[in-house]
């Protein structure tokens, strides 16, 4: 048995999920988004994300944190405020004792529909399909999060970068 905490970084909004895998299955424990008000400056975002991080890992007691890797972004002051939550949501599973393991998009989008140029709407349905939920998950951050556990309980540490 190993449960999962699943995060998809984000400054305004880091979504999360949180599966236990027993036994090639998989059973959501929890979901939904750390937010942060836009007109706050950086540092008090990253903060929350942090705190709220830290207080998933005290609620939930996983055994590990997934996230999403940093993809190449056009836009280079979103890239860095995406790299800045990452940074802060490792560095919170790190001081809470956990292995951070990091996968691409692809390799989320690959594990979790079988196709790694899988549009949103597709990844959504899959992860909807496969946790056994009413409802997609909503927004699409909390979604992607709950994809990355299922990518981690599927791959084990085979792809996983250890971060």
């Amino acid at each position: 048995m190993m449960i999962v905490l699943g995060i998809d970084p984000g400054t305004a909004i880091t979504g999360y999920g949180v599966v236990r895998v027993e036994n090639n299955k998989n059973i959501v424990l929890g979901y939904g988004a750390i937010r942060t008000p836009s007109k706050q400056e950086t540092a008090s975002r990253l903060e929350i994300i942090y705190t709220g991080v830290q207080q998933l890992i005290s609620e939930f007691q996983p055994d590990c944190v997934a996230i999403e890797e940093l993809f190449f972004n056009k836009n280079v002051a979103s890239a860095l405020a995406v790299g800045q939550a990452r940074g802060v949501a490792i560095l919170a599973g790190a001081h809470g004792g956990l292995p951070v393991f990091e996968y691409t998009p692809l390799q989320v989008k690959t594990a979790v529909t079988g196709y790694g140029r899988a549009t949103k709407e597709q990844v959504a349905y899959m992860v909807t399909m496969l946790l056994g939920l009413g409802e997609t998950p909503k927004p699409d951050d909390v979604t992607d999060a709950l994809a990355i556990c299922l990518c981690h309980g599927y791959n084990g540490h085979n792809w996983g970068r250890s971060g």
